[in-house]
């Protein structure tokens, strides 16, 4: 028998049980804030979608841009979720059902260093301007687009009732910070968080609905009374701009019309013709495109004319 000392090999050594690899927090951080960036930028692909979808003019090629706007907003959260399980150091076996991916591919797939620098450079997607007049239009007046004058009156809503911005996202389910932007007019707000806002505010939703309804580019709720919509309209307007009183709107219009004719114009009875309203909408911040139809269709009803 060999007196020599047996050489063991490293393999023949045991080894302890592989523990679970240490939680990264700062990555669990980022995914955290990332998942929720890209669950509020879902919604503004959303939105545009069914704006675009209510559109019967919308061009299918418009359409498919947000289906796949919508889809690669998918995949990148499908990823973020992934990092963030491997991130808290829990099994990667748990998502494999869900996902159809065996765990191999997962772990390839999704690699959390290249999700870092992703995050580091990623973009927010914007509402598309041909959807929401609310939107960015070259040439038009930051202040005059329709999404700015809806949120201008949401946030002086949401300042006068005292509720607080973290109140309105918590009812809401979404971020603060969305509801900042919401209120700023940089994300568009879509109806059910508008009747949210105004029910927690103590306004009824109904005053905003015109407001809403020109910033989102879809047609109006309101057939059977145009009068009412458009002084609807044109109050929300006016709410917007800080309620002034008619003589400081009669000030800024030189005269033109009367206080008698602003008077009526926002409360009734009637409806005054077209160069007030013109000439109100103006000093209201807002586009004569957008309140001509309206007036058109309260100035028919007012006559008894019935449009075919």
């Amino acid at each position: 028998m060999s007196t020599r000392s047996r050489v063991h090999k490293a393999d023949d050594i045991p080894q302890p049980a592989r523990s679970a690899p240490p939680a990264h927090a700062g990555r669990v951080t980022r995914c955290t804030e990332a998942i929720r960036d890209i669950a509020e930028d879902c919604t503004v692909i959303s939105e545009d979608l069914l704006a675009s979808a209510y559109s019967g003019a919308t061009p299918n090629t418009e359409l498919l841009q947000r289906l796949i706007g919508l889809r690669d907003l998918v995949e990148e959260a499908i990823g973020v979720v992934v990092v963030r399980q491997r991130a808290q150091a829990e099994p990667l076996k748990d998502l494999v059902p869900i996902a159809g991916l065996t765990e191999d591919r997962l772990r390839k797939k999704y690699d959390p260093a290249s999700l870092d620098r992703a995050l580091a450079t990623r973009r927010r997607p914007e509402p598309v301007t041909g959807v929401h007049p609310g939107a960015a239009t070259a040439g038009m007046p930051t202040l005059r687009r329709p999404g700015q004058r809806l949120a201008a009156a949401l946030s002086l809503m949401q300042r006068g009732s005292g509720r607080r911005q973290w109140e309105l996202a918590e009812r809401m389910g979404v971020h603060a910070s969305y509801v900042s932007r919401m209120l700023s007019g940089e994300r568009f707000v879509s109806w059910p968080y508008v009747r949210v806002m105004c029910e927690m505010c103590g306004t009824d939703p109904e005053r905003m609905k015109p407001l809403w309804e020109a910033a989102a580019g879809v047609p109006t709720s309101n057939t059977e009374a145009p009068g009412e919509y458009l002084r609807t309209y044109l109050q929300g307007l006016h709410y917007a701009l800080g309620s002034p009183a008619p003589e400081a709107l009669l000030a800024a219009i030189h005269r033109i019309v009367s206080v008698d004719d602003i008077t009526c114009a926002l409360y009734g009875p009637g409806i005054p013709d077209w160069p007030v309203i013109e000439r109100l909408t103006l000093v209201l911040q807002s586009l004569t495109f957008i309140t001509r139809p309206l007036w058109r269709r309260a100035q028919t009803a007012a006559e008894g004319v019935t449009t075919s």
